[in-house]
């Protein structure tokens, strides 16, 4: 080959690579549509927090469109005096499995404190923040209820709006977009770190937009007895170049998992279609401890062909499902074959996401009457409350059919997507 083709060849196959990295990773090669909010405040020189002793609430997921953590960033930055670092569940680095209990540590590459949000403790007491001006806050979100990070941002925002202490919230997409909204609000007596807000189970906000809309409709609780809700000083730094009908991958950020079952950025797709049939407890796999978390329904008991075509008889929008058999690596089912469905969405917009379990417990009920989801597990308790009602429950055990419930289940809708609308920051 002559030179001059050595370096046409050499120059196709850089360009070539470019392209590749553009298509496979645009973020990493600067091609992101979306700025995260600490690159956005970075760009603005930290000025919110200049001059402040700060504290930081991330986990692995908090990091910039090049894979900087926002630790990191805010530690070498030279004008923000970073003080102490804040885990939730999983831990700062991700390191902990769900539930289990975080301790107090010190963090190896930065020698600050890390003080456990998911402990002996789920609000900062007074002593994680002594000295603290200002507590930032920097989490993906996966955009439905029960996902544990937007509760521990509600008690932070509690603890610093009693003792005057400034929160900073750096927005990060919604995966589930901005527009769908599923599920009834939470009811009385049925709050908890898996409802802890008045909100549906789908909530079409960011998480800087559901932190304005919890600090000012009085989600917060009062305290010292108090009995009006109390208030923060919030601040919520806006992304740029997001808008309400993106979902994640139409960001152009790369993916950091959140938590360990939520791997993919279409993973928080799926996990509100599957995730609270998933408590109720070793009553069949969702694809926790497989490669497919939240994407499979599947048990020892099924048959595949026949369960997938009951679903597909129900012809439900925006969803496919196929038959699917797997051996688990992890849980209950380790080691046995096991058959179910594994499902798609084709039409995320027209899907009802959180319905799709409804719709498998219906067709269990029809295919296997031994083995109906309300009658054969011990207990419901985490079931009502990830459900925010236990009439969800209630309703659906008389006859085990979906359509007993569909009306209650999407009765608040309507309603929570006119006050959300008070709180967008994007269109």
């Amino acid at each position: 080959m002559s030179r001059k083709n050595s370096l046409f060849c050499a120059l196709l196959a850089g360009a070539l690579l470019i392209v590749f990295q553009a298509v496979l990773c645009p973020s990493v090669s600067g091609q992101a549509r979306v700025r995260p909010g600490i690159e956005v405040l970075r760009d603005r020189g930290f000025d919110i927090l200049e001059g402040k002793r700060v504290g930081l609430v991330t986990n692995p997921s908090g990091v910039d469109s090049r894979l900087n953590s926002t630790i990191d960033i805010l530690f070498n930055a030279p004008n923000v005096e970073l003080v102490a670092l804040y885990g939730p569940e999983h831990g700062v680095r991700g390191d902990v499995h769900a539930g289990g209990k975080i301790e107090d540590f010190t963090d190896p590459a930065t020698g600050l404190p890390v003080y456990s949000l998911y402990g002996d403790t789920r609000s900062p007491s007074p002593e994680m923040l002594d000295g603290i001006d200002v507590i930032v806050y920097d989490i993906q979100d996966v955009g439905a209820r029960s996902y544990t990070f937007i509760s521990t941002l509600g008690l932070v925002m509690e603890e610093c709006a009693s003792r005057g202490i400034e929160v900073v919230v750096l927005d990060r997409p919604n995966p589930l977009g901005g527009n769908k909204v599923e599920g009834c609000i939470v009811e009385p007596g049925f709050f908890s770190f898996v409802s802890q807000y008045p909100i549906p189970y789908i909530y079409g906000l960011t998480v800087g937009e559901l932190a304005m809309m919890v600090n000012n409709e009085g989600m917060l609780r009062g305290q010292n007895g108090r009995k009006e809700p109390s208030r923060c000083n919030l601040t919520v730094v806006p992304m740029e170049g997001w808008s309400r009908d993106m979902l994640y991958s139409d960001t152009g950020l790369p993916w950091i998992l959140p938590s360990p079952n939520i791997p993919h950025n279409e993973s928080p797709m799926f996990y509100p279609a599957s995730g609270i049939m998933g408590e109720l407890r070793n009553y069949m796999s969702i694809g926790i401890g497989y490669t497919l978390p939240f994407q499979i329904f599947a048990a020892p008991w099924i048959d595949a062909e026949e369960l997938c075509s009951r679903l597909r008889s129900y012809d439900l929008p925006g969803i496919a499902f196929r038959p699917v058999y797997l051996n688990p690596m992890a849980g209950a089912y380790k080691g046995k074959l096991i058959q179910g469905v594994q499902f798609e969405f084709t039409d995320f917009e027209a899907a009802r996401v959180t319905e799709t379990q409804f719709w498998v417990m219906q067709a269990i009920a029809e295919l296997y009457p031994s083995h109906k989801a309300l009658e054969t597990c011990a207990g419901f308790g985490l079931f009502d409350k990830v459900c925010g009602t236990d009439a969800i429950r209630k309703g659906f055990a008389q006859r085990h059919k979906a359509d007993d419930i569909l009306e209650y289940w999407r009765k608040d809708v309507e309603t929570f997507k006119e006050k959300k609308s008070r709180y967008h920051l994007y269109f």
